[in-house]
Formats: C-alpha cells, sequence, structure tokens
C-alpha cells in the first residue's frame, strides 16, 4: 500500500501542474503563476527534477517580465538535464529540444541574438529525440521558423 501510494504521489503533482495549465490556457495567468508558485514552494529547488523541470517550464509561460520567463526557463532545462544524468527513461531526452528553443526564443526578446542561436542549434541537435507525432512535427517547426527569423 505504501508502496502504491508512492508510485502515485508523481502522478499526483503533475496532475496539480496540469489542472493550474489549463487554468492558464483559460485566460487566467496571474492566478495559474500564483498557484504555480505555491506548487514550486511545495516540491522546493531539491525536488524531483521533472516536476521542477515542469514546473519551471510553466511557470516561465506566466511571466510578464522577460528576464523572469528566461530564469524560469534555465530552472526548467536544468531539472531536465539532471533528470536525464540520472538516468531517467528516454522520453526525458525529448524535452530537450522545446526547452532549448523556448530559452532562444527568450534570449530573442532579451536581444541576445548569440546566445539565441547557441540554444537554437542545441534545440536543432537534440531534435532526434521527437517522436514523428503532433508534438514532435510541432516543435521541429517552430525550431524551423526561429531559424529563419534569425537567418540560420
Amino acid at each position: 500500500m505504501a508502496e502504491q501510494q508512492e508510485q502515485a504521489a508523481p502522478d499526483a503533482v503533475l496532475t496539480r501542474i496540469g489542472q493550474v495549465v489549463m487554468l492558464h490556457h483559460g485566460g487566467d495567468r496571474e492566478e495559474a503563476r500564483s498557484r504555480l508558485l505555491t506548487l514550486w514552494a511545495e516540491i522546493g529547488e531539491d525536488g524531483d527534477p521533472l516536476h521542477r523541470c515542469t514546473l519551471a517550464h510553466y511557470l516561465a509561460d506566466t511571466q510578464d517580465d522577460p528576464e523572469d520567463e528566461l530564469a524560469w526557463d534555465l530552472r526548467a532545462l536544468s531539472a531536465a538535464e539532471e533528470e536525464a544524468a540520472g538516468g531517467a527513461p528516454p522520453g526525458v531526452r525529448g524535452f530537450l529540444p522545446s526547452l532549448h528553443l523556448n530559452l532562444a526564443a527568450d534570449y530573442v526578446k532579451l536581444g541576445r541574438d548569440e546566445a539565441a542561436r547557441s540554444h537554437l542549434r542545441r534545440a536543432r541537435e537534440t531534435a532526434g529525440a521527437l517522436a514523428r507525432d503532433g508534438y514532435g512535427e510541432g516543435v521541429r517547426a517552430a525550431i524551423g521558423r526561429l531559424e529563419s527569423r534569425l537567418g540560420e
């Protein structure tokens, strides 16, 4: 029974994150940011890397200041890399192209084109881990659009 509860806990956190993301997509950005920050405080800087990655990724989307968005996207990438280094399932590698793409877009907003190009290259290099599905094709297309925008 305790083992089942341990296995359910990660799903419970991801479910809570998903519920807040729906709130954000419904248009309540401030409330979503507040709830995600509450979850971040519960999980902590040393919490499960997958949870930190997911939370930081969505927290970035709720930021008004591009510097704050960048900081959260950097946290998401750091947690994903930690998860991948720890022998995470192969699916974690599928997050990396999107995370690098987000960072490239952040750097473009901040006028830091060289940093943007660096993360865009990393997004392209890791895109092989993406499945041939709607998500994967969407990330590949977004990489291509940003490459065009930057003249790559």
